[in-house]
């Protein structure tokens, strides 16, 4: 049996994360409260009780949800012992793949936690400076989505950001070229489309202002191989040389979440077993819509 951890990314943050593993389990909270340290900010606290609006902004919803996974998958570790699975690779779905570059010994946590939390500004101000938005479109395979964002783009940026599942797909831009091709979507035939709850179009070219400021960031802290490979967002490819992980890391910001491709990697490596760390079950979820003979499992305590 081979096993794979996933890590999810933003939007699964909710106010009460961590709150169980931290009361359970003393690493746990030691990794809260390292986090505490070192941005010198209780985001413990934010994770744990709020406020809500507070926890939703990019900055703070950022590193709260790497901090959650790491301090999750400490618990996890904690918790089985001698029967902790051993793990053949990782992914994380957009922000996730830190977590998961973490867990796997390739960056260590403090430099990560930073990295996000800039990642998660530098983000936040690119919005900040051009409207946008997201929306996700069900129903229309990757083909249709391209061509009606090709079509909208008369308005203004649009474009896929993130293929989350068969028939599952996030597009993002500018807030007039989105509405148009949520427009069209509905035209050609989608089943659902949902504009999602997000501050910008992440994964597009909108969000070029942060790269370039990230990437001399990413440039120069230090990285290393890690323990198993981890599959990169952006190449549904796996990932072990220092300079591909910051390459990766830099152009994941303008490059679409290869989500679906990436999960198709670890299955046909034969990957049977997933443990999703962190919170929430989004990446359960997309799993069982990917290949329902999966096994997924939660590796926290209530699996919210």
């Amino acid at each position: 049996m081979r096993t794979a951890f996933l890590f999810p990314g933003q939007g699964t943050q909710y106010v009460g994360m961590g709150a169980d593993i931290v009361r359970e389990s003393p690493t746990a909270r030691a990794v809260f409260e390292k986090a505490d340290d070192i941005l010198g900010y209780r985001f413990s606290k934010v994770c744990f009780e709020g406020p809500e609006d507070v926890l939703q902004r990019t900055d703070v919803s950022q590193p709260a949800i790497l901090i959650t996974s790491i301090a999750t998958l400490t618990y996890f570790q904690q918790r089985l012992g001698d029967e902790f699975p051993a793990c053949h690779a990782a992914a994380g779905l957009s922000l996730g793949e830190y977590s998961a570059l973490a867990a796997a010994g390739a960056i260590d946590f403090e430099h990560a936690l930073r990295l996000v939390k800039r990642r998660g500004e530098l983000m936040q101000k690119a919005c900040e400076m051009q409207p946008s938005g997201m929306a996700s479109i069900i129903g229309l395979d990757r083909d249709a989505v391209e061509d009606l964002c090709s079509e909208a783009s008369d308005k203004g940026v649009v474009s896929v950001c993130n293929l989350n599942a068969p028939g599952q797909i996030a597009v993002g831009g500018e807030i007039p070229a989105l509405h148009v091709a949520m427009e069209i979507a509905k035209q050609r035939g989608a089943k659902r489309v949902v504009p999602l709850k997000v501050a910008g179009g992440f994964h597009t070219r909108l969000m070029k202002p942060a790269e370039e400021e990230l990437a001399e960031e990413i440039r120069c802290t230090p990285f290393r191989r890690p323990t198993y490979p981890v599959v990169a967002n952006m190449s549904a490819n796996y990932v072990e040389d220092p300079g591909e992980i910051r390459n990766c890391l830099i152009r994941q910001l303008t490059s679409p979440v290869l989500w679906v491709d990436s999960m198709r990697l670890l299955l046909d490596d034969g990957v049977s077993t997933f443990f999703e760390v962190g919170p929430g079950n989004v990446c359960s979820g997309l799993m069982r819509r990917i290949d329902r003979s999966a096994e997924c499992r939660h590796a926290g305590l209530n699996g919210k």
